[in-house]
Order: C-alpha cells, then structure tokens, then sequence
C-alpha cells in the first residue's frame, strides 16, 4: 500500500494525470516516491513507447508526424515540470556569478534571454533526435524509448537522494528529508528485470540496452561533479534540468544507435 502511495504521490507532483484524492505526504510515503520514480518513468515511456507504435504500425501518418506527436507528448506528459527547471538553472549558469547569485536568479519568476535560448536549442535537437529516430525505427527502438525515462528517473532519484541541498527549503528539500540509506537498492531490481525482458527479446538488445545505462551513468558523473561547483548543490530547478540533461543525452545516444548499430 505505502508503494502504491508512493506512486500516486510521483504522478501527481511530476505528471499531468490527475491524482484528486488527498495523498498523505509523512516521509515513509515520501521513502517510497523516490524508490518509485522509475516506474514514473516506466509509465511516461510505456506511453511514448504504445503511442509511437500505435501510429507507425496503423495510421498512415508520416515520420515526421508521428515524430511531432511522440515530441509533444515528452512535454506534455510532464506538464513541462522539468523544462522550467531547465530554463532557470539556464538564466543561473549562464549569467557566470557566483553560486550565491546563481540560486538567487533561479528563484526570479521572470526567464532571461539565456533560458529562452537554451530551451530552443533543447526542443529543436530533441525533435531532430526523435525525427530520425522514428523515421529509422525498428522492432528495438519501442523498448528503448520505454527505457530512457525510466533511466532518467533513476539519475534524478541518485541525485535527489545523494547529492548536498543547495538551500534547505523547496521540493528537492522536501524529498530528501525522507531519504534512508537503503532507499536506492530497489534501483538494482528495475535494472536486473529491464536487462531480463531485453534478453527475453534478443541477445543484441540487451548490449543496446547497456549503452543506454552506460551513458547515463557516465552523464550522472559528470553532472554530479558540476553541480556542486555550478550551484553548491541541488535544488527542485537542478534537479529539472538534470532530467532533461540527462534524456537529451539518452535521445542523442538512441539516435546515433540507429546510424551505426541498429542499422
């Protein structure tokens, strides 16, 4: 029961779907969010994954229409949460202060020119990620679309749950006062299925599949450095925009998967 909370708890506060019952939030509800937010993302991509299929396989719509719904449906599912913490931590990083001066900009409710500009940029090469993505899909490409939110999530759960706050109030504050020392070991279960499923499916999936983990967790190196010296740490906008970070990277990785492995 406290998972399926949990759960409930991830759709209403990083999803659009309506959650209209009153959820408790004491922090072993909040335990259980944060080892549930890869089934959070395990849903998001069951739905791009379900969609994608549904329209390449019966409609007669072209690549480059289905890509735009598969594209709009990355924002739409998620009420565009995380692209706001993209474009804030933009304005910050790009206005070159110092850490102190980069939280005060992310707390600005006005987005600077360097935000607008960093989610076009975001947006376009997304689309052009997806675009080519969809227009070279093969029977691989359904799981591994299904993967990258899952995979994204685990990187905001890693960063959520071991990274230093930046400033003690707000939503990143909010869930890692419930963090316990255990709550990330159930991670290794969704890996351990998520390799079982792809090789139940062929042998070369599960080294595309690796891949994916691979650069993910290479991304989450790198970032976990920067943000301390970036920020002093994590905030509810950080952690957005290391989730949309970190699924470009994955969409870029797919994409070059389908030029020279997938082929």
């Amino acid at each position: 029961m406290n998972v399926w909370i949990g759960f409930l708890i991830n759709l209403q506060f990083f999803t659009v779907f309506p959650i209209k019952k009153q959820l408790p939030m004491d922090k072993k509800y909040i335990h259980r969010a944060i080892q549930t937010f890869p089934l959070v993302g395990l849903f998001l991509g069951l739905i791009l994954g379900g969609v994608l299929y549904a329209l390449v396989e019966w409609t007669p719509l072209s690549s480059l229409s289905i890509a735009f719904v598969v594209w709009f449906l990355t924002m739409a599912l998620t009420g565009g949460l995380h692209l706001d913490g993209w474009i804030d931590a933009s304005d910050a990083f790009f206005s070159y202060q110092d850490k102190e001066r980069r939280l005060e900009i992310m707390k600005d409710s006005r987005t600077g020119a360097f935000g607008v500009i960093s989610v076009i940029v975001l947006l376009a090469a997304r689309f052009i990620f997806i675009y080519e993505i969809v227009d070279r899909a093969n029977e691989w490409t359904y799981f591994l679309i299904i993967s990258l939110p899952l995979l994204s999530k685990c990187v905001m759960g890693y960063l959520l749950s071991r990274m230093p706050l930046a400033k003690k109030e707000g939503l990143g504050a909010f869930f890692q006062s419930a963090v316990k020392k255990n709550s990330l070991y159930i991670y290794w279960l969704y890996f351990i299925v998520s390799f079982a499923v792809a090789w139940s499916i062929d042998f070369k999936l599960v080294t595309l599949f690796f891949i994916m983990c691979l650069a993910a967790l290479l991304f989450l190196l790198y970032i976990k450095r920067k943000i301390v010296s970036w920020f002093g740490g994590i905030t509810g906008d950080v952690l957005g925009a290391s989730v949309e970070g970190v699924e470009l990277w994955l969409w870029l990785i797919l994409w070059l998967l389908h030029y020279f492995a997938m082929g």
